[in-house]
């Protein structure tokens, strides 16, 4: 099944950056293709290069990073990302800054929306 990811929360203040994360590695797992992960809302906050979680907790923004280097289309919504101060060179390596018509277009194209938050 062809899947594609809305997330709408930040990675520290929500858990739905964290249940997205997890259910996308397992869909993985279970042989699913992610189409797409769309960054949307407070979710812009998922891309940031310049966080630097405490040691001893999960780094969600490298995890984000090592989804989009590994293949994975890694899309935040431009309109959100302006609204939050995010520029291109404030992104992790693998993610990406784009409109709306990413979503429809990858809404299109698969065989499910999951969203998260």
């Amino acid at each position: 099944m062809l899947l594609t990811i809305l997330v709408h929360e930040g990675p520290y203040n929500h858990q739905a950056s964290d249940t997205a994360y997890n259910f996308i590695k397992a869909a993985l797992g279970k042989g699913h293709e992610i189409n797409r992960i769309f960054f949307y809302h407070d979710g812009v906050n998922n891309g940031y290069n310049s966080a630097d979680p405490p040691q001893d907790d999960r780094n969600i923004y490298k995890r984000w990073s090592e989804l989009g280097k590994g293949g994975i289309d890694i899309v935040c919504c431009i309109a959100a990302a302006k609204r939050r101060g995010l520029k291109d060179e404030l992104l992790m390596e693998g993610i990406r800054i784009s409109g709306l018509g990413q979503l429809a277009d990858a809404v299109l194209g698969s065989d499910r929306l999951v969203t998260f938050g």
